[in-house]
């Protein structure tokens, strides 16, 4: 291409505890393109990132940005040298501001912050590129899509011209992303370098120049856009087929076991989040909701959780009225939750496979009574999950912080599954997953649809939805804009109500 290389990694290796992450991997990156690094998850991709932006150093290799040999010893280190990265699991501080978060990755050394000028500052970039977040807002006020947009913002806000997106799109609209992207080729076009790493292999071919692919670890190529198809790219991914289409059996719907009655509830700022939402989940099928984050999604998922209070209507459970009580008694009335946050509220970083998978059955007798929970028992119910559910871990001892995305979610929805619900309530699941993680979840949520369980599924994803829902409700600024079987609705027509246009009028939900 003829073009300056800005970053070269050379034979970068690195280790954790029963996992090499990356073996002798190589990287390169030129001046004014758009790199794709693809790979299921696990391949080592966010680690060779992490490396890159300062979060881990390498056990064997060497970096060269620039045409210099450079030794990344932090985040900081990273930025000095251009480079900033948006995670995939968040960086943010909870109780700050969104301007707050601003400031603390900002360059500015001086004693006293000006706040209304970084808040300005924030606002003209929410308003340029298209990712509106209010800057006085507290992060732990604000839904999983817009916590990654304030990531975004921080990252452009530090003026990086190397710039590293881990899952970028995951929670954006189709309009969103198109805005994100011509600013990634203006980026390029300025002859700064764009890493995007990403599993939705349409995008890749949308935005890439080109395209390095990663599997377990080791580099297996780097291509021109031009030179293969999305075919050719999951083959090397994998190294297998997938299946591109998913068929859903036809199942008998049964009773209802979730219906809402004209619920509202108040959101975190003390404003209604939802506004007289009422739904019904069958035996044997999956609702799905959706819906451009911060429209009450995570609100719904928490009034029939029993994490939010209701202020008016009704949540009934296989018709018995669990309205505003507690978790624990949801979850004996066989409500089951897969939460967005997979680390932060689905599961414990530091704790292993074996006591995330307890977590809920430690106090049921399951494993035994008395203050003492048996070892061996515990560790055959996990072994016995694992293996059921095919969740690639090096053992039940092992961290669950390690484990790869598609994992973690694999050994979430396997806990959740292994209770027999009656109601599985799931957010965004395949958030983040390969092809070959998500055609495991699809599987997961399908089988349990066959199986006569209930599922309501929260997805931005508008294939995730219209390929695994029976119905699709879509959510705007807490209201049920309409719902439609899928076999008849068009992602047109689901698109057009997520931005608030052309309702489905005169529907029953």
């Amino acid at each position: 291409m003829g073009k300056d290389v800005l970053i070269d990694m050379r034979h970068i290796t690195k280790r954790f505890p029963g996992v090499v992450a990356n073996d002798q991997v190589t990287f390169k990156v030129q001046a004014g393109e758009v790199h794709a690094l693809l790979g299921e998850n696990g391949a080592g991709k966010s680690t060779l990132m992490s490396i890159l932006s300062g979060l881990y150093r390498p056990d064997e290799g060497e970096i060269v940005i620039r045409g210099k040999r450079v030794t990344l010893k932090s985040p900081r280190s990273a930025i000095d040298h251009g480079i900033g990265m948006i995670h995939q699991h968040f960086k943010l501080i909870t109780p700050f501001t969104v301007a707050e978060n601003i400031a603390l990755g900002s360059l500015d050394q001086s004693f006293k912050l000006d706040m209304k000028k970084i808040e300005q500052k924030v606002a003209e970039f929410s308003q340029k590129f298209g990712l509106h977040v209010d800057p006085q807002a507290k992060i732990w006020q604000l839904s999983i899509g817009e916590q990654q947009r304030v990531e975004i913002i921080k990252v452009l806000y530090q003026g990086a011209d190397i710039l590293i997106l881990d899952e970028p799109t995951a929670v954006l609209t189709p309009q969103e992303v198109e805005e994100l992207f011509v600013t990634v080729r203006k980026m390029a076009k300025e002859g700064k370098a764009v890493v995007i790493i990403t599993h939705k292999l349409h995008e890749v071919m949308n935005i890439s120049d080109r395209i390095t692919i990663l599997r377990k670890g080791k580099t297996i190529r780097t291509v021109a856009k031009g030179e293969v198809d999305t075919q050719e790219l999951t083959q090397m991914m994998l190294n297998r087929e997938v299946k591109t289409e998913i068929h859903r059996k036809p199942v008998p719907k049964g009773k209802a076991v979730l219906t809402l009655d004209k619920v509202s509830a108040l959101g975190d700022k003390g404003l209604k989040a939802l506004d007289d939402v009422s739904l019904t989940v069958r035996e044997g099928e999956i609702l799905g909701i959706a819906g451009v984050a911060g429209n009450g999604q995570r609100e719904l998922t928490e009034v029939i959780t029993g994490l939010r209070m209701a202020t008016s209507g009704k949540v009934l459970i296989d018709d018995q009225d669990m309205t505003n009580q507690s978790p624990r008694m949801i979850i004996d009335a066989g409500v089951s939750h897969v939460p967005e946050d997979r680390m932060g509220m689905g599961l414990i970083p530091n704790m292993d496979v074996t006591n995330n998978i307890i977590l809920k059955d430690y106090r049921r007798g399951s494993l035994g009574k008395g203050l003492l929970l048996p070892l061996n028992k515990a560790r055959e119910m996990a072994e016995n999950i694992v293996r059921n559910f095919d969740v690639k871990t090096p053992s039940v001892d092992t961290p669950v912080r390690l484990l790869s995305g598609g994992n973690l979610q694999k050994l979430l929805l396997a806990r959740e599954i292994a209770e027999n619900p009656r109601l599985i309530v799931t957010s965004y699941p395949i958030r983040g997953l390969d092809v070959g993680a998500t055609e495991s979840i699809y599987n997961l949520l399908l089988h349990q649809r066959e199986q006569g369980r209930a599922i309501l599924l929260i997805a931005e994803d508008l294939d995730t939805i219209m390929k695994i829902s029976d119905r699709v409700a879509v959510l705007f600024k807490g209201k049920v804009m309409g719902l439609e079987d899928t076999d008849q609705a068009t992602i047109d027509d689901v698109g057009a109500m997520m931005l608030g246009e052309s309702p489905l009028e005169g529907r029953e939900a």
